[in-house]
Order: structure tokens, then C-alpha cells, then sequence
């Protein structure tokens, strides 16, 4: 009886044990994470807002919590803007807005298969270098000159949501953010409210991580 009391002891050991030590050696992972944006603003005040180019790099930290979840944040530079047309009775012309921040999401990565994930979580950012071209048909006001880096929201915040696969230890996806706050700020001017440019960022990215350890 005794050894029969042991075994099953010895056995509930091995099935408790085993499973909880095999989840303690998933390792975290930190690396380094780039790609190329496609950026836009969604405004109201413009006729059109068309697409631009641009990237974002910086590194990562994959943290497994567990066994189907990860935690994963991350820290880049990343580029956003877009091309506006605006028409109105006075002037119409095209404002190029280039914003370069310092990003920090804190993704949950939802695994679905061996090599799938699903990606989810909220953003912040820090703006630091804000810059705009102007063409118009009139130069009633010089954009260029006028809007500094006072007329922007220096913290934009928002949510991602994304898919990546992973192969060779590196994961390649494609991801979609959204701000949830205005890129301009409100000013005023002879006792009226502006914002310029009042709009709110969106990026699609295409990136590549790569683990380091």
C-alpha cells in the first residue's frame, strides 16, 4: 500500500512539476524592430489627405506571461504625417505635415498558432520634430514659417492592432494605429479658435523584429 501511496505521489510530482518548469524556460526576448509606415491624417478641414511614406526603428522586449499570451513592449522612432489639399474661397493649395516621434506601445500578443499571433494594446508618444511645406495658389499665410512646434499636441496616444509570424526566431507583420487625440493644437486668433492641423493620426507598418538573445 505504501508503494502504491508513493507512486501516485512520484506521479502527481511529475505532472505538476514538469509542466510548470518546461513554462519557466520560455526565455524572454529583447531585439530590435523596424519597417516602413504609411501614414494619414484624418481631418475634416481638407478636401483630401493623402498618403505618405515613412519608417520607424527602435528595440523590443517579448515577455511571455502565459502560455498563450506575451506581453511585448516596445520603444522607436517613427515617422507619421500626410499630404493635405485644402480649398477654400480665398486660397487652396497642398500642406505636406512631417512628424517624427518617440513611440511606446504595450502590445498583448495572442498566440493562434505555432506561428501566429495576434497583436493588441494602447500607444504613447512624444513628438519631436515637427516640419510642414506649404504650396498655394495664394500666400495669404506662410505656413511654412507660421506653424512651429507650439501648434503641436507633443503627446499623441492611440491603439494598435496587429498580426506577426514568426519564422527563424524573426516575426514579420503588418499592424494598424490610431491616434485618439488631436495632432494640433488649439490656439486662438482676433478671439476665434483654430486648430492646425486638426486631425488625428492613423499608420499602417510593416515591420521586421529581430531577437538578440
Amino acid at each position: 500500500m505504501k508503494t502504491h501511496i508513493l507512486k501516485a505521489m512520484l506521479l502527481l510530482m511529475i505532472t505538476t512539476v514538469i509542466p510548470c518548469r518546461a513554462q519557466e524556460k520560455v526565455p524572454a526576448k529583447i531585439g530590435f524592430i523596424g519597417g516602413i509606415n504609411i501614414s494619414n491624417l484624418y481631418t475634416n478641414d481638407a478636401s483630401t489627405a493623402d498618403m505618405i511614406f515613412g519608417f520607424n526603428l527602435g528595440v523590443f522586449a517579448k515577455i511571455p506571461t502565459v502560455s498563450l499570451l506575451s506581453v511585448q513592449p516596445e520603444l522607436y522612432v517613427t515617422t507619421k504625417g500626410a499630404s493635405v489639399t485644402y480649398n477654400s474661397l480665398l486660397v487652396d493649395g497642398t500642406a505636406n505635415f512631417n512628424l517624427t516621434y518617440l513611440e511606446l506601445p504595450v502590445l498583448g500578443l495572442l498566440r493562434v498558432s505555432d506561428h501566429i499571433d495576434l497583436q493588441f494594446g494602447p500607444y504613447v508618444s512624444y513628438l519631436l520634430a515637427g516640419k510642414v511645406t506649404n504650396m498655394a495658389n495664394v500666400h495669404l499665410l506662410d505656413l511654412e514659417k507660421n506653424i512651429t512646434m507650439s501648434n503641436y499636441n507633443r503627446i499623441d496616444a492611440g491603439l494598435v492592432l496587429g498580426v506577426g509570424v514568426e519564422a527563424h526566431s524573426m516575426t514579420m507583420g503588418v499592424r494598424y494605429s490610431y491616434g485618439l487625440t488631436k495632432v494640433g493644437r488649439e490656439r486662438t486668433l482676433l478671439d476665434q479658435f483654430y486648430t492646425i492641423p486638426n486631425a488625428s493620426n492613423g499608420v499602417v507598418n510593416f515591420y521586421l523584429s529581430v531577437p538578440v538573445n
